[in-house]
């Protein structure tokens, strides 16, 4: 599987072995099969390769080495600490809304500003499970016509961004579940508009702008990940935070954060 992936990241032999610290002739000769990695060797160039923790089970899997990395539930007592670590950045951005979604964008917590965005639109948990989805899926929500897509003004200029972001963190990790969920969310969302022209003036950051009734928010968001994950649930889990991009949306969340 060493050629598979070194070819999946577009590296040539003498670029694996380089990263990887070791020669070009091993890295053939593992490829090839003329030489069998050790465990070690196997772990050293998933990292040279960038080869997700669930995804290098398999790959320890395929060269004859048991799993090393657990998938432990976010409920799970041994994740107390990480729970805790999540909770104090979802706190710590009041008044802002805050998620945490998983590898296929399934809400796992979420701080008291993500409910009330959620609240403006509806019950989102309703409206994921009537879309055929469970809990609160946020990327079946914004790309389904029935589902949050209604209320994205701009949706010409952030469905395209939002799929291409998808694509890439599908072929970032090679799972074939993200895949598939890839799949059935494009083809939701039918033709993607695409412009003719790129836009005379490219913001730093692209916003999404919802509309709800008269009320227009216009957000951004940033994405922090775990530095060191050591489980496969840490290594998956992303926190998405959103930041007004004007006065008025600014406005909206610190006042609706005040105590009543």
């Amino acid at each position: 599987m060493c050629r598979e992936w070194r070819q999946y990241r577009k590296l040539s032999q003498l670029e694996l072995a380089l990263a990887a610290d070791v020669s070009q002739r091993h890295v053939s000769w593992l490829e090839t099969g003329r030489s069998h990695p050790s465990r070690e060797m196997v772990i050293k160039l998933s990292d040279a390769l960038d080869i997700p923790l669930r995804e290098r089970n398999v790959v320890l899997q395929a060269a004859g080495f048991a799993p090393l990395y657990q998938e432990t539930a976010l409920d799970d007592p041994r994740m107390q600490s990480v729970q805790q670590a999540l909770t104090q950045v979802l706190d710590n951005h009041e008044p802002l809304p805050a998620v945490v979604v998983d590898r296929l964008w399934n809400v796992r917590m979420l701080n008291r500003a993500g409910h009330r965005l959620f609240s403006l639109t509806g019950d989102a948990e309703a409206m994921t499970q009537a879309l055929g989805g469970e809990g609160i899926n946020l990327a079946l929500l914004t790309l389904h016509p029935d589902g949050l897509r209604k209320f994205i003004s701009n949706w010409d200029e952030a469905a395209p961004a939002f799929v291409r972001r998808l694509q890439i963190e599908a072929m970032a990790t090679g799972d074939s579940k993200m895949r598939e969920q890839l799949q059935r969310l494009t083809e939701l969302t039918g033709d993607l508009p695409v412009g003719n022209a790129m836009p005379t003036e490219l913001l730093p950051v692209l916003p999404l702008t919802l509309s709800i009734g008269e009320l227009s928010l216009s957000l951004f968001s940033v994405i922090s990940t775990f530095g060191t994950p050591q489980d496969i649930t840490t290594d998956e889990l992303r926190i998405e935070a959103f930041y007004p991009s004007d006065e008025i949306t600014k406005a909206f969340f610190r006042d609706a954060g005040q105590p009543q």
